[in-house]
This record gives structure tokens, sequence and C-alpha cells, in this order.
């Protein structure tokens, strides 16, 4: 499949992210002939579909005319209704809210509760623990080596290393962790037939959730302990508790986003080293590499496909005209190869510099977890190479069905551990 055989209503389309080759052609070609294309895909509501690198930064500083509530992902209309039905035909809004959803004031004062958690000051005190896991699940691969040689699914390994770290952060015991997997992988890629066949829509996941997290904010409240969990279960704004559906959301969003982003980073960022031998013996050469090798991989892998902006008002854009109400689909993959920014966009190159990635957004709503992410993909790197002497591709990789969140759902690999 080639550029030319994809129409913008593509990028609506789950299968469209399993062929990363049509994918990018798709938005280049977008970017050069039509950068605020408006796309009107089968049961999907109208969106302009945003693919400039430039034109995602500054909708995303304009925060006044450009805000995040009421609609953070563009689904068709019958998942949507789907995830209504799961819910008993409950607004998700009533009950949780999240901080992606939150704009203004509001946005402010709830990120706030965990800003300082998250900053790599806040961070270095996990960094020994943080290692520690990422050579536990390193060293799990040790267990499907067999006269010497080892072979096994690796978005395994990648999915369970930032699930265990955020669920320590949170307080999750060992055990729930499986639970918390299926749950999460259901909210964020529901669209995936696999993880459909694991049972439930996206809504029917959250109120799995909000069922455990119930229990959990009670727990909290009433012995807090010296976890994320308890910051947050305990936290006020304006003096007050927050609202059991404010609490319920913020869990959710750190749950959520802070492990399923970054094991797909992982599992990308191999299958490119794997690649790109040349870029893998680059880094085995010079460790200290290993920053901007992290920033490339963000931008190679790109976890997070779009978030939704509602304009606030009639306004024009970079000469086009927005109505107040209008949808707009904020591209990131299309951002992170956008060959205004980058040289040879479309080239893997762990040395790149400068390295101007947006997967992480940028103006008020940048992702609060990118420094744990970089951390954790650093660690978990390092301690990869120093173990696996060498590695290959053991069969073809499968992507995510998804439009939202995604990567690399399948990397078979075989390799020899020192």
């Amino acid at each position: 499949m080639t550029e030319n055989d994809l129409p913008a209503e593509a990028i609506a389309d789950p299968k469209t992210f399993t062929d990363q080759a049509a994918l990018h052609g798709l938005l280049a070609r977008l970017r050069r002939s039509d950068p605020l294309a408006v796309v009107q895909a089968e049961d999907h509501d109208p969106i302009r579909l945003i693919t400039r690198h430039a034109d995602i930064m500054a909708i995303e500083r304009d925060a006044a005319r450009f805000i995040n509530a009421p609609r953070q992902a563009h689904f068709s209309n019958a998942q949507m209704e789907a995830s209504r039905a799961a819910a008993g035909g409950v607004d998700v809004q009533k009950f949780m809210r999240n901080l992606v959803a939150m704009d203004g004031p509001d946005h402010l004062a709830y990120r706030d509760i965990t800003q300082g958690y998250f900053t790599p000051k806040g961070l270095e005190g996990l960094r020994g623990e943080i290692e520690r896991l990422a050579a536990e699940f390193v060293g799990r691969m040790a267990d499907h080596v067999t006269d010497g040689r080892g072979e096994c699914d690796f978005a395994q390994v990648a999915l369970a290393y930032p699930l265990r770290v955020i669920m320590t952060m949170l307080g999750i015991p060992v055990e729930d962790e499986p639970l918390m997997l299926r749950l999460t992988q259901q909210t964020l890629t529901s669209q995936d037939p696999e993880f459909q066949a694991q049972g439930g829509s996206s809504m029917g996941a959250m109120m799995e959730m909000y069922m455990y997290f119930q229990a959990m904010i009670a727990d909290r409240r009433a012995k807090p302990r010296g976890d994320l969990g308890s910051i947050i279960a305990n936290a006020r704004v304006g003096g007050e508790l927050l609202p059991e559906a404010d609490v319920f959301g913020y869990f959710l969003i750190v749950a959520t986003a802070g492990h399923d982003t970054t094991s797909y980073a992982i599992t990308g960022g191999l299958l490119a080293l794997l690649e790109n031998p040349g870029e893998m013996a680059k880094l085995r050469a010079d460790p200290a590499l290993m920053p901007t090798a992290v920033e490339e991989i963000i931008r190679w892998t790109t976890s997070v496909r779009h978030f939704c902006r509602t304009a606030t008002e009639d306004c024009t854009f970079e000469g086009t005209a927005i109505k107040e109400g209008d949808l707009l689909l904020l591209s990131y993959p299309s951002a992170n190869r956008d060959d205004a920014v980058f040289d040879d966009p479309d080239v893997f190159r762990i040395d790149r510099r400068p390295n101007r990635q947006l997967a992480f957004g940028t103006g008020p709503h940048v992702c609060l977890g990118q420094y744990l992410a970089r951390l954790e993909l650093s660690l978990f790197l390092r301690e990869l190479l120093a173990r696996v002497e060498d590695i290959e591709l053991a069969g073809t990789p499968r992507y995510v069905e998804g439009t939202f969140v995604g990567g690399v759902k399948y990397l078979p690999v075989r390799y020899k551990m020192r």
C-alpha cells in the first residue's frame, strides 16, 4: 500500500496504524498538500486533521481558543455509543474527570498535586527502585534461554516493566497487576480485535477500574501511606478533598498513561535498533549517546497518536476559517516526521540533534510523566545492552490496531545473554 492509496479519512481507521510506511506516506502527503484537511470518515464526526509540527505547537499553546474538553480522542460514533451502553448510559464525565479533560484553572490546580512528584528531582528517589526493576525484567529473558540461546515475545517484557513501575508508585499490590494490565489495555487500545477478545469495551474497563479504585481511595484516606495513591486520594484543592469522580479520574490517567505509552516506546525502540544495526552498534560503543537515543526512540515510536482540541470561538488559523465548536485532531506521528523540522525525518538516528520531538505535547498540557518515561526507557535499555550479548528478530512484528494509543504489540526476538 502506498500513500496515494489512502484517503485522508484513513486516519480514522485503526488498521491504518498497522502499516507504518503507508501511514507516514499519507501524513507526508497531507503536510504538503492539505495540512489542515477536513476529515469526514464514515460514522465519525467531521474533524480537521492538523499534520504540521508548527501548527500543532501553536494550537497546543493557545489553550484559550483550543481546549481539551469535552473530547480528547476521535472514535467512531458506534464505539462511543457502545462505551456509553457499557456504562449503563452514564456520561463519562459523571463518574470521572481527568487531567487531560480539564482546562484553565482546574487543570493547573489538579496538575500541581503531583507535579513535583514527576520532576527529575522528584523522581531521583525512585531511581534505585526503577534500576532494580529494569534488572528484574531484563533478567526474565533468561528464563527463555535453552542451550545458550533464548526466544521470547519482547513486547510482553516491555509491557510488564513499566506496569510494575507505575503500580509500585501508586501502591497497587503485585497480585493485582494482571487485572490492571487487562483494564488499561482495554481502556486505551479497545479498537484492537485482540484486546477486544479479552472482553469488554473501554468504558466497561473504566467501570471495572472505578470499582477497584473506590476501595483503594477509601483505604488511603483512612490509612495514608507514602505512595502516590495516598497523595492523590488525600489531595485538596481550595481546602477541600477532591470529589470522588476527580480522584478516580486522577488514578485512571496515572494507571493507564503511566505504562502503556512507555511500553510501546521500549518495544518500538528495540525494533528500530534491530532494523538499524549500525545505530545499535553506536549505542553499545558509546553509552553517553543514551539521552539522544531515548529522544529519537520517543520521536520514532510516538505512542500517543492523537489528541483532540475544540475551538472556543470563530477564528482564523493559518488562513483557514475555524468555527466555534469545530474539532481538531492533532497528529503527533505526523509532527514527528515533519521535514520542516527534522532533517531526514524517516531515518532513525540515535545522535540526532536537535530533536524537537512532540510525542509529549507542549504547552499547559505537556505530558506530566515525560521525565518518568525517559528515565524508565534509559535504565531499561542500559540494562538490556549490558545483559544481552546479541539479539535479532525471530519473526514478523505486529502493530496495535488503534487510532489513539499504540505501537508494536508483538515482537519475537532471538538472543544470547551474557
